[in-house]
């Protein structure tokens, strides 16, 4: 995403949240500093702590508030990637090499850890006892995703839904918690917190399906590793279950997903039976519907300049490309 582009409304305030996450990767330990720093500074999106702001924005703004609740957003979004690379055994994230690739996995886990730690230093600071419930409920999810994502591997019998259910865990729930927290830390009546809540759903859905998109569809130089990286771990995305269901090829894709160790030529092979299918078609119609869901929820916001930005993030989700 073009970073602070898209949100021109927050802009200033993001350099906020910036230089809030600079200063806690800065820790009395040169190691933690370093794995930290490594992570913050690899070029994140920052949409989670965006998306927080902008909510904020569509009620009474209130930045002593927010800035507290979006910095811990994307340290929680932080821990999970880095844990996340543990898992997936992945040594580039963004083009640069992960933590993992350049400390192991032990300083990675621990790396992710402080992160997380550091974010319920910030959580508590809200003084709010549903921001914490729902965080904590979120958490949990999180966790439930993964570990789904992982029992799943390289099973091809997975359906629709067991695919919806994991990337609602991975994905979906953070930017939603990141719109409906920041609409309740200024005050925003029910309604607006729960249509805004229900946009981050539909938004994060669309975003996901998006990227398991351009996971076979982009450049290696344009996503920052190599195409078709879910393949190789065997982590079955939309594209692959439509092509899975409607490929004359399906038994021959289904042997490749079984396998655990890949060759590059058959991830090839793989890529080619999904695009010529129509699966990669099917997913896109799948992610507009969700977008679609997303803008009809923002009816319910007032009019302004944040519900346009919201409007603007949506349409450029539906079209990006590499």
């Amino acid at each position: 995403m073009k970073g602070l582009k898209l949100f021109a409304v927050v802009k200033d305030d993001l350099k906020m949240v910036e230089k809030e996450l600079q200063k806690i990767v800065k820790t009395r330990d040169p190691l933690l500093t370093e794995t930290s720093a490594h992570l913050l500074n690899a070029g994140g999106k920052r949409l989670r702590p965006a998306f927080v702001l902008v909510a904020g924005k569509t009620y009474n703004y209130n930045l002593d508030k927010l800035i507290p609740l979006a910095t811990a957003l994307e340290l929680i979004h932080m821990a999970s990637l880095v844990h996340d690379d543990v898992i997936d055994d992945s040594y580039t994230r963004r083009g640069r090499p992960t933590v993992k690739a350049n400390w192991g996995d032990q300083i990675s886990i621990y790396t992710g850890t402080y992160l997380f730690a550091q974010s319920l230093i910030l959580i508590a600071k809200c003084d709010n006892p549903v921001i914490s419930k729902i965080l904590a409920d979120i958490s949990v999810k999180m966790c439930e995703g993964e570990i789904q994502q992982i029992v799943t591997s390289c099973d091809p019998n997975q359906t629709i839904k067991d695919y919806f259910f994991r990337i609602k865990r991975k994905t979906a729930l953070l930017i939603s918690a990141s719109c409906q927290l920041g609409s309740i830390a200024c005050g925003a009546p029910d309604y607006h917190v729960k249509a805004i809540a229900r946009y981050g759903y539909f938004l994060g859905m669309a975003f996901q399906i998006g990227d398991d998109i351009l996971d076979l569809t982009a450049s290696p130089k344009a996503l920052g590793k190599p195409v078709g990286s879910d393949l190789r771990q065997g982590i079955v995305t939309l594209p692959v279950i439509y092509a899975l269901m409607r490929s004359p090829d399906s038994p021959r894709l289904a042997q490749i997903i079984q396998k655990r160790d890949k060759k590059e030529s058959e991830v090839l092979e793989a890529i080619d039976i999904i695009k010529k299918c129509g699966a990669v078609d099917k997913a896109f119609e799948v992610s507009d519907h969700y977008l679609e869901k997303a803008k009809s929820q923002l009816d319910y916001l007032p009019k302004g300049g944040a519900r346009d930005s919201l409007t603007i993030i949506a349409d450029f989700i539906g079209k990006r490309s590499f």
